[in-house]
Protein backbone atom coordinates (compact mmCIF):
# COMPACT_ATOMS: atom_id res chain seq x y z
CA UNK A 1 0.00 0.00 0.00
CA UNK A 2 1.05 3.45 -0.99
CA UNK A 3 1.99 5.96 2.03
CA UNK A 4 -1.10 7.25 4.18
CA UNK A 5 -3.54 10.04 3.01
CA UNK A 6 -3.74 10.75 6.84
CA UNK A 7 -3.39 13.19 8.01
CA UNK A 8 -4.92 15.66 4.99
CA UNK A 9 -8.23 16.84 3.52
CA UNK A 10 -10.27 15.01 1.22
CA UNK A 11 -11.98 17.16 -1.12
CA UNK A 12 -15.00 16.65 -2.95
CA UNK A 13 -14.75 16.87 -6.78
CA UNK A 14 -17.40 19.47 -8.35
CA UNK A 15 -19.51 16.85 -9.86
CA UNK A 16 -19.67 14.55 -6.73
CA UNK A 17 -23.40 13.84 -6.17
CA UNK A 18 -23.37 11.63 -3.41
CA UNK A 19 -25.51 14.12 -1.30
CA UNK A 20 -24.06 12.99 1.84
CA UNK A 21 -20.51 14.20 0.38
CA UNK A 22 -21.65 16.98 -2.08
CA UNK A 23 -19.35 19.72 -2.12
CA UNK A 24 -17.69 18.66 1.39
CA UNK A 25 -14.18 18.73 2.63
CA UNK A 26 -13.06 15.33 5.01
CA UNK A 27 -10.52 15.36 7.47
CA UNK A 28 -8.75 12.24 7.15
CA UNK A 29 -7.68 11.24 10.64
CA UNK A 30 -6.78 7.35 9.57
CA UNK A 31 -5.82 5.74 6.72
CA UNK A 32 -4.04 2.45 6.21
CA UNK A 33 -4.65 -1.04 4.92
CA UNK A 34 -7.70 -1.71 6.82
CA UNK A 35 -9.67 1.42 5.39
CA UNK A 36 -9.77 5.25 6.30
CA UNK A 37 -11.71 7.44 9.00
CA UNK A 38 -12.43 11.17 8.47
CA UNK A 39 -15.32 13.92 9.23
CA UNK A 40 -16.77 15.97 7.54
CA UNK A 41 -15.22 19.65 8.38
CA UNK A 42 -18.39 21.73 6.27
CA UNK A 43 -21.90 20.60 7.63
CA UNK A 44 -23.54 21.55 10.70
CA UNK A 45 -25.68 19.35 13.17
CA UNK A 46 -28.89 21.06 14.29
CA UNK A 47 -27.12 20.27 17.53
CA UNK A 48 -25.73 22.58 19.72
CA UNK A 49 -22.51 21.25 22.41
CA UNK A 50 -24.84 22.53 25.68
CA UNK A 51 -27.23 20.03 24.20
CA UNK A 52 -25.28 17.08 23.49
CA UNK A 53 -23.67 17.44 26.73
CA UNK A 54 -27.08 18.05 28.56
CA UNK A 55 -28.14 14.41 27.03
CA UNK A 56 -25.03 12.91 28.26
CA UNK A 57 -24.77 14.21 31.78
CA UNK A 58 -21.79 16.29 31.26
CA UNK A 59 -21.57 19.90 32.27
CA UNK A 60 -20.55 22.39 28.83
CA UNK A 61 -18.94 25.36 30.40
CA UNK A 62 -18.03 26.53 26.70
CA UNK A 63 -20.14 28.90 24.32
CA UNK A 64 -23.69 27.69 25.12
CA UNK A 65 -24.04 28.22 20.98
CA UNK A 66 -21.42 25.99 20.25
CA UNK A 67 -22.52 24.00 17.33
CA UNK A 68 -21.77 20.32 16.90
CA UNK A 69 -21.10 19.17 12.92
CA UNK A 70 -22.22 16.03 11.18
CA UNK A 71 -18.93 14.34 10.90
CA UNK A 72 -20.49 11.52 8.05
CA UNK A 73 -23.55 9.13 7.85
CA UNK A 74 -21.34 6.47 9.68
CA UNK A 75 -22.29 5.68 13.06
CA UNK A 76 -24.24 9.38 13.71
CA UNK A 77 -24.79 8.80 17.27
CA UNK A 78 -21.74 8.43 17.89
CA UNK A 79 -19.30 11.60 18.86
CA UNK A 80 -16.12 12.54 18.32
CA UNK A 81 -13.71 15.56 19.40
CA UNK A 82 -10.67 16.96 17.55
CA UNK A 83 -8.46 19.17 19.55
CA UNK A 84 -5.70 20.96 19.30
CA UNK A 85 -2.98 21.71 22.03
CA UNK A 86 -2.61 19.68 25.07
CA UNK A 87 -6.17 19.36 25.79
CA UNK A 88 -6.52 15.49 24.78
CA UNK A 89 -2.82 14.56 24.86
CA UNK A 90 -3.46 12.32 28.05
CA UNK A 91 -6.74 10.94 27.32
CA UNK A 92 -6.43 7.35 26.75
CA UNK A 93 -8.30 7.07 23.55
CA UNK A 94 -7.23 10.10 21.88
CA UNK A 95 -4.84 9.77 19.12
CA UNK A 96 -1.96 12.49 18.18
CA UNK A 97 -2.87 12.68 14.16
CA UNK A 98 -0.43 15.53 13.05
CA UNK A 99 1.65 17.81 15.21
CA UNK A 100 -0.39 18.88 18.67
CA UNK A 101 -3.87 17.66 16.84
CA UNK A 102 -5.62 15.03 18.33
CA UNK A 103 -9.37 12.53 17.48
CA UNK A 104 -10.74 11.07 20.44
CA UNK A 105 -14.41 9.50 20.88
CA UNK A 106 -14.75 8.84 24.17
CA UNK A 107 -17.02 10.39 27.18
CA UNK A 108 -13.71 10.93 28.98
CA UNK A 109 -12.17 13.42 25.69
CA UNK A 110 -15.82 15.33 26.16
CA UNK A 111 -16.02 15.48 29.81
CA UNK A 112 -12.60 17.13 29.07
CA UNK A 113 -13.18 19.68 26.73
CA UNK A 114 -17.03 20.55 27.94
CA UNK A 115 -15.13 21.46 31.18
CA UNK A 116 -12.08 23.78 29.93
CA UNK A 117 -12.86 23.57 26.20
CA UNK A 118 -9.61 24.75 24.59
CA UNK A 119 -9.32 28.09 21.98
CA UNK A 120 -8.99 25.35 18.94
CA UNK A 121 -11.91 22.47 19.09
CA UNK A 122 -14.24 20.57 16.91
CA UNK A 123 -17.09 18.42 17.61
CA UNK A 124 -18.68 15.92 15.46
CA UNK A 125 -21.48 13.48 15.57
CA UNK A 126 -20.91 10.26 13.24
CA UNK A 127 -17.82 9.80 10.89
CA UNK A 128 -16.49 8.75 6.99
CA UNK A 129 -15.60 6.03 6.63
CA UNK A 130 -13.94 3.71 4.02
CA UNK A 131 -13.27 -0.04 3.76
CA UNK A 132 -10.33 -1.20 2.41
CA UNK A 133 -9.42 0.39 -0.99
CA UNK A 134 -12.36 1.60 -1.04
CA UNK A 135 -10.84 5.66 -0.86
CA UNK A 136 -8.54 4.64 -3.37
CA UNK A 137 -10.51 3.64 -5.92
CA UNK A 138 -12.90 6.43 -5.29
CA UNK A 139 -10.35 8.60 -5.66
CA UNK A 140 -8.86 6.67 -9.01
CA UNK A 141 -12.42 7.56 -9.87
CA UNK A 142 -12.38 11.20 -9.89
CA UNK A 143 -14.60 11.59 -6.71
CA UNK A 144 -12.34 13.51 -4.93
CA UNK A 145 -8.46 15.28 -4.72
CA UNK A 146 -6.48 15.32 -1.41
CA UNK A 147 -5.24 18.45 -0.02
CA UNK A 148 -2.86 19.07 2.67
CA UNK A 149 -3.78 19.45 5.96
CA UNK A 150 -4.32 23.19 6.91
CA UNK A 151 -5.25 24.27 10.51
CA UNK A 152 -7.36 27.23 9.00
CA UNK A 153 -9.62 24.24 7.67
CA UNK A 154 -10.30 22.92 10.74
CA UNK A 155 -10.80 26.03 13.25
CA UNK A 156 -11.34 29.21 11.37
CA UNK A 157 -12.26 28.97 7.96
CA UNK A 158 -16.66 29.33 7.84
CA UNK A 159 -18.30 26.28 6.35
CA UNK A 160 -20.13 27.64 4.22
CA UNK A 161 -16.45 28.87 3.01
CA UNK A 162 -14.16 25.84 3.03
CA UNK A 163 -14.78 23.92 -0.05
CA UNK A 164 -14.15 27.30 -2.29
CA UNK A 165 -10.77 27.50 0.40
CA UNK A 166 -9.61 23.70 0.06
CA UNK A 167 -9.89 24.08 -3.97
CA UNK A 168 -7.49 27.52 -3.53
CA UNK A 169 -5.31 25.13 -0.98
CA UNK A 170 -3.85 23.13 -4.07
CA UNK A 171 -4.38 26.75 -6.30
CA UNK A 172 -7.28 25.58 -8.59
CA UNK A 173 -10.65 27.36 -9.09
CA UNK A 174 -12.86 24.94 -8.93
CA UNK A 175 -15.23 26.17 -12.01
CA UNK A 176 -12.04 24.97 -14.59
CA UNK A 177 -12.53 21.65 -13.40
CA UNK A 178 -13.57 18.44 -15.81
CA UNK A 179 -13.54 15.75 -13.74
CA UNK A 180 -11.76 12.49 -15.51
CA UNK A 181 -11.01 9.45 -13.25
CA UNK A 182 -7.35 9.22 -12.60
CA UNK A 183 -5.27 9.80 -9.95
CA UNK A 184 -5.59 13.73 -9.12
Amino acid sequence: MAASLAPSLLVAMPDLADPNFKRTVVLLVHHDADGTVGLVLNRKSDLSASDLCETLDVEWRGDPDWCVSWGGPVQPNTGWVVAAGEALADVSDATCFADDLYFAGSLDALRRVADETPGQLRLFLGYAGWGPGQLETEIAAGAWVVAPLDRSALFGIPEEELWSHAWQLLGIDPATIVSTPGVH
